[in-house]
C-alpha cells in the first residue's frame, strides 16, 4: 500500500479518535451540569417570596453600590447583635440562634446550604455587567495604588500582613473577589513602576488612563487574563448561581470548568440563577438608583420594621462587645471602613451608623438614607482621588471611560453573555416589583413618598395612576348631582 495512502487513512483513524473522546467528555459535562442545574432547581422554595422570612440574607455581588444599602438602610435597621458574626475563610455562625437576623455578605448563593431553610429570605442587586467590569476593574487599581507608598512589593506585601494580623478585623484583601484581584494588581503595578525607575523616563506613550501601559494594566490586557476570566466575567451570574472559586459546593469547580469549556452548557447555570432571582424579595438596579432605594425602603424596611417591633428587637442591643464586632464586618461594610494609613497599608476603623430606631418608619428610613449616602460619596471620592493621585497621570473618569474603544466594549460584552442575560431578566422583574409595589402601597402617605423621593418620570407614573380614582370620583360626584336635581324637581 502507498506510504501516502497509509498516512490519510491514518490521520483519519486519529480524528475519529478524538471526536470519540471529545464526545464523551462533552456528554459527560454535559450530566455534570445538567445533574446540578436539576437539584438546585429542586432546591428552591416555593414559599410566599412577598413576605419577609426570620433572616435576611443580602448577596452582594460586587460593584453594584451594595454597600450603600448595607450602611444606609440595614445598619439603621438592625442592631450590630442581629448581625450574623461570622468570619471569612470559613462560616461560622449559627443562623438558628434567635438574634441572627441579618447576614451580609459577597459569599454566594451556596452559602444558603448552611442557612435555614424556609426561613431566609433574599435580597441582591444587579448592575450592567460592562459597568461592573468597569468598575471592577477600577476599584482593583484603586486600592492596589495605595500600597505604593512602600518602597517595594516585598515591604508592602509584609505591612499588610503584620497589620492585618495586629488588628484583628477584616482587610479588603480578605475578601472575595478582591482578595485574589488586588493583589494581581498590585504585583502589576510594582512590576511597572520598578521598569519605570529602570528606564529612568517619565515620558507616557498615551493620555488614555484606561491604555496607560507604562503606568497600569490596560484594560484590554485585564479582561483577557485568565484571573479575570475565572473571577469577574459573568461573575454575578455565577454568583447568583453559587459557582464562583469561593462556592461551598464541592462540584463548583468541575460545574465552571465544563461551563468554560462549552459555552452552550452555560444556558443551564443561566437558567438556575433566573430562578434564584424570581424567587427574592427584592432585586435592585444600580442603575436605577433612586427608584431602587425607594422601594428597597418601601417593600424590604417596611417589613424589617414590622419585625422588629413586634419581636421587641428593634432598637435592642445596639452595644456589643469588642470581639462580636471585630467578626462582624460584613463586606460591603470593609469597602467604606477601610482606610490606607502614611504606608498604604489597610485598617479597619469603627462604624457609627447606630441610629434611634424607635418609632421608626419607612419615611424616616428614607431621610436617614438621603443623609447617609451624601456623606458616604464624599468619603468614597475622597479616597479615590487620594488613591489615584499614586498612578498620577493615569485618572479614571466618566469623560475618559467614554472615549474607550468600541471594540474593548464589545469584548467585555461577549465575554459576558450570561451577566448581560441575566441583567435583562432582572430588568423585568424589578419592573414588575415596582408595579406591585406601587398597587399595594397606593395611599396618601405612600403617594406622599412618591412625589418626594422619585424622579420626575415615577412622577408621571403617579399621575396616570391616580388618573382612574379621579374620573370615577368625577363620575359619581355628577350622578349623584343628577339624582339630587331629579329629587328636586
Amino acid at each position: 500500500m502507498d506510504s501516502t495512502l497509509k498516512c490519510t487513512i491514518l490521520l483519519i483513524l486519529l480524528g475519529l479518535v478524538v471526536n470519540a473522546f471529545s464526545v464523551t467528555d462533552y456528554e459527560h459535562c454535559e450530566n455534570v451540569v445538567k445533574k446540578w442545574a436539576t437539584n438546585s432547581l429542586k432546591h428552591e422554595s416555593k414559599e410566599d417570596k412577598h413576605a419577609l422570612k426570620d433572616l435576611l440574607f443580602f448577596l452582594h455581588v460586587p460593584r453594584t453600590g451594595g454597600r450603600t444599602y448595607f450602611h444606609c438602610f440595614l445598619k439603621k435597621l438592625y442592631s450590630s447583635s442581629l448581625e450574623c458574626p461570622r468570619s471569612y475563610d470559613k462560616l461560622r455562625f449559627d443562623p438558628s440562634k434567635e438574634k441572627c437576623r441579618l447576614l451580609v455578605t459577597h459569599d454566594d448563593y451556596s452559602i444558603s446550604s448552611k442557612l435555614p431553610r424556609g426561613r431566609t429570605s433574599v435580597v441582591t442587586i444587579l448592575r450592567n455587567p460592562i459597568d461592573r467590569v468597569f468598575s471592577t476593574y477600577e476599584f482593583s487599581v484603586e486600592v492596589a495604588a495605595r500600597f505604593l507608598v512602600h518602597p517595594n512589593l516585598t515591604s508592602a506585601t509584609q505591612m499588610a500582613g503584620r497589620l492585618r494580623s495586629k488588628n484583628k478585623g477584616v482587610s479588603t484583601l480578605d475578601i472575595w473577589p478582591w482578595k485574589y484581584l488586588v493583589p494581581w494588581m498590585r504585583e502589576d503595578l510594582f512590576a511597572r513602576r520598578d521598569a519605570r525607575k529602570t528606564r529612568g523616563t517619565s515620558d507616557f506613550t498615551s493620555g488614555d488612563p484606561y491604555n496607560m501601559e507604562d503606568i497600569v494594566m490596560p484594560l484590554l490586557n485585564y479582561i483577557n487574563n485568565p484571573i479575570a476570566h475565572e473571577i469577574v466575567h459573568n461573575g454575578a451570574t455565577f454568583q447568583i448561581a453559587g459557582l464562583t472559586n469561593n462556592s461551598y459546593l464541592p462540584e463548583s469547580h468541575e460545574v465552571r470548568h465544563c461551563v468554560d469549556k462549552y459555552n452552550n452548557l452555560g444556558d443551564y447555570v443561566l437558567q438556575v440563577a433566573k430562578k434564584r432571582l424570581d424567587n427574592m424579595l427584592y432585586v435592585g438596579l444600580t442603575e436605577d438608583h433612586r427608584e431602587s432605594a425607594t422601594m428597597f425602603a418601601n417593600v424590604v424596611g417596611q417589613q424589617v420594621i414590622s419585625q422588629l417591633v413586634n419581636s421587641n428587637a428593634i432598637g435592642k442591643g445596639a452595644n456589643v462587645n469588642n470581639s462580636e464586632q471585630g467578626t462582624s464586618f460584613s463586606d460591603s461594610e470593609l469597602d467604606q471602613n477601610t482606610n490606607s494609613d502614611e504606608k498604604g497599608n489597610e485598617t479597619t476603623s469603627s462604624d457609627d451608623n447606630e441610629v434611634n430606631q424607635d418609632n421608626m418608619t419607612v419615611e424616616k428610613l428614607m431621610d436617614t438614607y438621603e443623609v447617609c449616602i451624601s456623606g458616604l460619596r464624599k468619603t468614597q471620592t475622597r479616597r479615590r482621588i487620594a488613591s489615584l493621585k499614586r498612578i498620577s497621570p493615569a485618572n479614571f473618569t466618566k469623560e475618559a471611560r467614554n472615549r474607550v474603544p468600541q471594540m474593548v466594549l464589545q469584548r467585555i460584552q461577549s465575554l459576558n453573555k450570561l451577566d448581560v442575560e441575566l441583567y435583562e431578566y432582572a430588568q423585568g422583574i424589578f419592573a414588575k416589583q415596582h408595579k406591585q409595589a406601587a398597587e399595594k402601597l397606593f395611599d396618601a402617605r405612600t403617594l406622599g413618598s412618591i412625589f418626594i423621593y422619585s424622579g420626575g418620570i415615577k412622577l408621571w407614573d403617579a399621575c396616570l395612576w391616580t388618573m382612574p380614582f379621579v374620573l370615577l370620583f368625577i363620575f359619581l360626584f355628577v350622578n349623584a348631582k343628577r339624582r339630587t336635581l331629579k329629587l328636586k324637581i
